[in-house]
This record gives structure tokens, C-alpha cells and sequence, in this order.
């Protein structure tokens, strides 16, 4: 882990200071390159550096635009970030925030992705994905209980995350439509039961002056002039290299549907890189045909091993789709270029919501109706992951895994004659890791792949 920047370490007593471009570019390339442990993981960073140490923003602001990131589709830890950049030095400030928040776990997904690809029939290096893929489970379900300890306060809550979870594991209905559906709960219930749904609390005030405050705040106040702007130029980022995909290749060229693909997920997968993995995995694996779940696995497990957005396991998804159907190109330069644009279409929207929407967030800070539609939002979260930890754990733990449907019902059903014996053992090592020994995710990855590697050397 590198070392924070020496001026990043703040008395608690010290006088609150304007913070300079420079120095904010040295804490955003510190908080990239530790930002490991998912998103709870990734804020939890960003808090103790942000809020605790610096004392550049307050609790309250931060718990402010991190619950406005909750509600936006994609992944709201980078878009925390991209928020409070914005903040401290406008759009600059949000640019670099969140592009160094991002670059080292885009280098360091390419890099694996390259390796794997190059290695993956090395029996050695098949052994160790593998233990990767199965520790992955106990990385989510640890996810499941993390997430649930914090948002299922009461038992509509968790009738909240039970709904969602049926709702999208067996009935297939579209994310968007369960996160409208909780969001528009969680209204109601503020409006109704404030104290059950969360709008009534403590808004975690702070007196105590932080850098912001000394910082000017004029690019906050909602502005319609604005607002086209951004939506301009984010837009051309966005669908200018669509266009020029579309004319030059063609609709049905991979890599145009890999963008429009991946944009439709920036789009529609809200509540966080564990609430976009099912959507993502089942889109890429059993509709496109560009990966095998075995593959998505071995993609979760590399992502959660490298620092930046979990998300970024769609530049994974990406790579493969073009490696496995490389066309005219060379397998690896087809790969590359699909994880590049997979990254592009993925996190240019994340700038559109920040930039766009953040002054209106900013003018509406003391509307407690946004936070308890945030409890719904987040309540239903809890069953996306959950349905995600299902999925993996069949697919993970199985050879074969047939769908049925029938009446409107989608169940997976495992061969149990097809359990895949090793894949278990490393899963329930992970889970004592996990959950007994207390050793982290990283220590618990790391002991996967070298059981993995145990078991690779006894029976092979």
C-alpha cells in the first residue's frame, strides 16, 4: 500500500485550508492506487482521507453525495469521488479525481486480461483462476451480509430486499423497473413512516469549518446554461465513437454491440458494481455468448484482486468477447481494444450524472424525501446482491446449471451429479477465511489461489 502524501495527514484541531489542485492531484492518486475491498472498501477510503484526515469536506456533505451516487446507475464509488472533486475545484477537479481513480484498475484489468488470455491453458495459472472463481462466493455473500447489516434497519425493509430478490432471480424483471418500484416505496414511506423509511434521522451536521467551505461554491447553483453544456459535450464523448463504430464496421459488428451494450449497462444497472454483475453476466454469458460464466468468474476474481471500481470486470467481459471472436485482428489487439472501449462507454456516463446532476443535489441537500428513497433503493439492493451470490454459487460450484421456464417462473437447476469438488473445498476455505479467521478479502483471495495451487500439484 503506498504511503498517503505528508500534508494528507491533518490534526482534527488544525484550522481548515483551501486545498490546491496540486495537492488534491497527489491525495486522488493516493486514494487510486488503495482503493481495493469493492465499494464499501473504496468509500470507506475515501472517508477516512476525505473527512477524517484532511477535513476537506464534512460527514454530512459527504454522506450527502455519496447517497446521491447510491440512486445513479453505475459505480457510485468512483462517482464519489468524481463528486468531490468536482466540489473542491470544479469540473477540472472532477475530471482528475475520477480518472486517477480509475486508471489502476483499468491498467491493471488489461494487464490480467492479457495474461490470462496468453496463460490460461498453463495448468499452473488455470489452477490458480480457478481457485480465484470459487472464493468469489464467499467474497459476495460476504458482500450480502455487509450491505444488509447497514440498509435492512427493519422488517419492510427486508421485505423490500425479499421482493427484489424474487423479482429478478425468478421473475426476470428488469432492474430498473425494481429500482423505480423501491425508490418510489421508499418515497411513499417517508412521506408516511419518516422514521421507519429514514427521513426523519440525523443529518450527521458538523460545525466544524472544513476546506470546502473555503472554497468557492458558485459552480454549485443549478444553472439551465449549464446543464446543456455538459450534456452536450458528455454526450458527444459518449456516442461520438458509437457513431463512428456503427458507420465504419457496421450495426452488427462486436464491437459496435460491445458499445452499445456496455452503454445500455451505464444506463440501466443501478445500485452499485454488485448490483450491475448479475445484469452484466447474465447479458454476456447466456444471451451474447462471449464468455462462459467459468470465464465471468475467473473476471470477478481479478477485479476484486486490483485496485479501482469492482466494475471494472466489464473491461474483462469486454476483452474476451473480442479475444474469443477476434475477427481479422490478432486475438490480443482485438481484446485490447474492446476492453478499451468497453472501459470508455462504461465510465464517461459516470462524468454525465456528476456534472449534470450534482448543483441540483447540491440545492436540494435538506429534502429528506431523496433519503428515504435512497432506503428503498438500498434496501432492494441487498436482493440484487443476494440473487448475484446464488448465481455465482451455482455456476461456481456446478459443471452444469440448466434453465427452466415455465408460467412466467425462470429456476436454475444444478446437475448435482456435476459438482465440481475442488471449486467446493476452496469455497468453503474462503468462507472460514471470510467469516472465522477474519482475514480480509485479500488474504482470503490470495489463500484460495494457493489452494488452488496445492490441489493442482496432489492430483495432477
Amino acid at each position: 500500500m503506498s504511503q498517503i502524501p505528508s500534508e494528507s495527514t491533518t490534526n482534527p484541531n488544525d484550522e481548515a485550508r483551501r486545498v490546491s489542485f496540486a495537492e488534491a492531484l497527489r491525495v486522488w492518486v493516493y486514494i487510486g492506487l488503495n482503493s481495493f475491498g469493492g465499494p464499501a472498501g473504496q468509500i470507506a477510503v475515501m472517508h477516512r482521507v476525505l473527512v477524517e484526515q484532511k477535513r476537506w469536506v464534512s460527514e454530512h456533505r459527504f454522506l450527502h453525495a455519496l447517497n446521491y451516487c447510491m440512486l445513479l446507475p453505475g459505480p457510485e464509488a468512483t462517482q464519489l469521488a468524481t463528486y468531490v472533486g468536482w466540489l473542491l475545484h470544479r469540473t477540472p477537479g472532477g475530471v482528475a479525481a475520477g480518472v486517477l481513480f480509475i486508471l489502476p484498475g483499468f491498467v491493471s484489468i488489461l494487464t490480467l486480461s492479457l495474461i490470462y488470455a496468453t496463460w490460461r491453458d498453463v495448468p499452473v495459472v488455470e489452477a490458480v483462476f480457478h481457485g480465484l472463481g470459487a472464493a468469489v462466493l464467499a467474497v459476495v455473500v460476504e458482500a450480502v451480509i455487509r450491505i444488509g447489516k447497514r440498509a435492512l434497519r427493519n422488517r419492510w425493509m427486508a421485505l423490500i430486499a425479499v421482493a427484489a430478490f424474487v423479482s429478478i432471480f425468478f421473475l426476470e424483471i428488469p432492474f430498473p423497473a425494481i429500482v423505480a418500484g423501491a425508490a418510489v416505496i421508499g418515497f411513499a414511506g417517508g412521506h408516511f413512516a419518516p422514521l421507519l423509511f429514514g427521513a426523519g434521522g440525523d443529518q450527521h451536521k458538523d460545525d466544524r469549518l472544513t476546506a470546502l467551505d473555503l472554497h468557492d461554491s458558485e459552480h454549485a447553483t443549478p444553472s439551465t446554461r449549464g446543464a446543456l453544456r455538459t450534456l452536450g459535450v458528455c454526450l458527444a464523448l459518449w456516442f461520438g465513437p458509437l457513431l463512428v463504430l456503427a458507420l465504419v464496421l457496421g450495426p452488427d459488428d462486436l464491437y459496435t454491440r460491445i458499445g452499445l451494450f456496455f452503454s445500455k449497462a451505464a444506463v440501466v444497472t443501478f445500485g452499485g458494481a454488485y448490483a450491475v454483475l448479475p445484469y452484466v453476466a447474465q447479458q454476456a454469458v447466456e444471451l451474447y455468448g462471449w464468455l462462459s460464466a467459468e470465464e465471468m468468474l475467473r473476471g470477478l476474481g481479478l477485479a476484486e484482486t486490483t485496485p479501482g471500481p469492482l466494475i471494472q470486470v466489464v473491461q474483462f467481459v469486454g476483452f474476451m468477447a473480442a479475444f474469443n471472436h477476434p475477427g481479422t485482428l490478432p486475438p490480443l489487439l482485438a481484446g485490447t481494444l474492446a476492453a478499451v472501449l468497453t472501459a470508455w462507454v462504461t465510465f464517461v456516463p459516470c462524468f454525465l450524472w456528476i456534472f449534470l446532476g450534482a448543483p441540483y443535489v447540491e440545492a436540494a441537500r435538506a429534502n429528506k424525501r431523496l433519503a428515504a428513497a435512497l432506503s428503498g433503493v438500498t434496501a432492494a439492493v441487498v436482493g440484487v446482491v443476494l440473487n448475484l451470490a446464488v448465481w455465482f454459487g451455482l455456476h461456481a460450484l456446478f459443471a452444469t446449471v440448466v434453465v427452466h421456464r415455465r408460467w412466467g417462473v425462470r429456476l436454475l437447476v444444478p446437475e448435482w451429479s456435476q459438482v465440481d469438488w475442488p471449486a467446493l473445498a476452496i469455497t468453503a476455505a474462503a468462507f472460514a477465511a471470510l467469516f472465522w479467521w477474519r482475514l480480509g478479502m485479500m488474504r482470503t483471495l490470495a489463500l484460495a489461489g494457493a489452494i488452488a495451487l496445492v490441489l493442482h500439484f496432489v492430483f495432477s
